[in-house]
């Protein structure tokens, strides 16, 4: 959907470029990741980094950002997932009413409100759409959060075959595809510019932050550092190998997506459903298997983002910033089960009651910040205990952090300025609960210590 919204209205074929730059800022986070994932085998992501190297406050504002990527990128996937399904099962004659398939609120900015108008911007421009419940949406959730309730191996094992499911997709639609480019579509491979941002290449940029959300799945890979068997060795080859496997994945459909269609036509929900349909009936086929593809990958990252969120809860807990139920392990499952059931319970409310378009970006922002203050971690830790053990170590770390960061914040300069609003009042709750409860809660405190006990 990303893609081709992004070359239709930004890049043209040079979405290509923006997979591309959207890659590499990924890349210099990645390595500092890794780092950190071998020294620090812990779940909790980028907190624990943080926890470890810039201190317990700067930690709890890089969780407390890390629900903004988790829970509501989990709801809005949800809300994607359930309009594949719906379109599916209508291919299949079965119709869900409208009023049980989309959310009963939509929210609207109205035009001339500022950023720091408050009102505007989150109460505001309600309207009822006259819908009950997005139902699919909360039904996928629901099902998903008893799947991870139940175990890790479980649900690896159930992700593991998504995931094969998906890659014969995406890989079935480059191979027949590419036998049906038109050259003819990649030219201009980068349009001419038409304004501020539309086209040329600062296009290719603006289109680098638009499809930044395909890259916020990469964060999750660390939050299973305790599952590992051998994480100083696996957590390294996990994140540089799937950050570089799917970006050669997104750079060949982008290719095939554009050469078989020109970019104009893919503004769409279904860019490659598009594709597809102009290749022909004898390719009919190919349009129910992508839709599948579709249903069977969305509900892989709606797995992967609500695995990810109770870890770091329960690492959270544990260090005394949450009640400790949000580290309560289950004595049959061995899961943070409380922490699932909440983060579950929370994204189906979110997913079936609103419309989650508006807090995309709050998604990005949230993942951006929290890579850029890993890169700033991996570089503060360099000076101030250098002689720790790192099994793996970023090379060129002076230029290879600096750069993550400032890639990080350039593509969060790109953002809208009510989602930095946005961030600004979603981190001031965060400080408010810290303030009056983790701070006095946290194993930190000395009054909480034993004494004679060493920090932390």
């Amino acid at each position: 959907m990303l893609t081709g919204h992004a070359a239709a209205e930004f890049a043209g074929p040079g979405i290509v470029y923006s997979f591309m730059l959207s890659g590499l800022a990924c890349a210099f986070a990645g390595l500092c990741y890794a780092e950190f994932a071998s020294m620090i085998p812990l779940s909790g992501s980028a907190y624990t980094y943080g926890y470890a190297t810039l201190g317990e406050f700067v930690a709890w504002i890089i969780g407390w950002n890390l629900v903004l990527e988790y829970l509501f990128a989990a709801s809005t996937v949800a809300v994607g997932w359930s309009g594949y399904v719906v379109s599916f099962l209508k291919d299949m004659h079965i119709v869900i009413p409208a009023a049980f398939t989309s959310a009963p609120y939509n929210h609207v900015t109205e035009a001339g409100a500022h950023w720091w108008n408050i009102w505007d911007l989150f109460v505001h421009g309600w309207t009822s759409s006259g819908a009950v419940l997005n139902v699919p949406a909360m039904i996928v959730i629901g099902a998903v959060t008893i799947l991870l309730v139940i175990g890790i191996k479980e649900s690896a094992n159930f992700n593991n075959a998504i995931v094969a499911l998906k890659l014969v997709v995406i890989l079935t639609f480059i191979a027949v595809g590419a036998a049906y480019i038109n050259r003819a579509n990649w030219h201009p491979f980068v349009p001419p510019s038409v304004g501020p941002d539309h086209f040329g290449w600062g296009g290719v940029v603006r289109a680098a932050g638009v499809i930044f959300f395909a890259y916020i799945g990469f964060d999750a890979v660390s939050t299973a550092a305790q599952e590992c068997k051998k994480p100083q060795r696996d957590m390294p080859i996990a994140l540089l190998g799937s950050l570089g496997i799917c970006t050669i994945l997104y750079i060949l459909v982008s290719l095939v997506l554009t050469g078989v269609v020109n970019y104009t036509q893919l503004d769409v929900p279904a860019p490659i459903a598009v594709a597809i349909s102009t290749l022909g009936p004898k390719l009919a086929w190919l349009e129910y298997f992508v839709k599948i593809g579709a249903i069977a990958g969305l509900s892989s990252v709606i797995l992967v983002m609500l695995l990810g969120q109770p870890r770091i809860f329960y690492t959270m807990a544990k260090d005394g910033l949450l009640p400790p139920a949000f580290g309560a392990v289950h004595p049959r499952f061995r899961t943070p089960w409380i922490a699932q059931i909440i983060t579950g319970v929370a994204a189906m409310l979110i997913a079936g009651l609103f419309p989650i378009g508006l807090l995309g970006e709050l998604v990005s922002i949230g993942t951006l910040l929290a890579f850029a203050i890993v890169c700033v971690g991996v570089l503060v830790l360099r000076y101030t205990d250098p002689q720790l053990k790192r099994p793996f170590r970023v090379p060129f770390v002076d230029i290879i952090a600096p750069l993550g960061v400032a890639s990080c914040c350039y593509l969060m300069a790109y953002l809208p300025a009510d989602t930095w609003a946005r961030l600004i009042v979603w981190i001031a709750i965060g400080v408010a609960i810290y303030i009056f409860y983790g701070h006095r809660h946290s194993k930190l405190n000395p009054s909480l210590m034993d004494k004679g006990s060493p920090p932390k």
